[in-house]
């Protein structure tokens, strides 16, 4: 088991995706672990975004990452990582292959409804970024469903 981060972008938040991407990760037998809605600021996406701040489409990432609240998730399972990407599609949504969350719903490499974590290490980093300690939950809700 581990756990990932995805960040409903707000094209996804703005078209009243959120549900509907969600419902896909959940019958994949995701869990979710955490979630809440926040309004990110400039000074923390220079961090998620260090690797790509000498790009010319930074300025204009910042301002649509900033343009409306965001979604972030923690969400558990198997191999969740690749099957997230998976599930999600390629970055640039046109590019995405037929059946994908980015193809269905995106419109381009900047307006692609989420992020999500592309490694362990990056799930690891990202997830301490967006979620204090006490906002991750575990807990036995199956063992009530028994």
């Amino acid at each position: 088991m581990s756990t990932t981060l995805i960040l409903f972008k707000p094209d996804a938040v703005e078209k009243n995706l959120v549900g509907e991407v969600l419902g896909r990760y959940q019958k994949e037998g995701f869990v979710i672990r955490g979630m809440k809605m926040m309004q990110l600021t400039p000074e923390l996406l220079a961090e998620h975004y260090a690797h790509i701040t000498d790009r010319p489409f930074y300025p204009r990432l910042i301002q649509f990452m900033t343009s409306a609240p965001v979604i972030a998730l923690a969400l558990e399972g198997d191999n969740v990582i690749e099957r997230v990407r998976e599930i999600l599609g390629a970055t640039d949504s046109p590019q995405a292959e037929e059946g994908t969350i980015r193809r269905e719903f995106g419109i381009n490499s900047m307006f692609n409804i989420c992020h999500a974590s592309d490694s362990p290490e990056a799930a690891e980093v990202e997830l301490k970024r967006f979620f204090s300690e006490d906002e991750i939950f575990s807990f036995g809700a199956e063992d009530y469903l028994k």
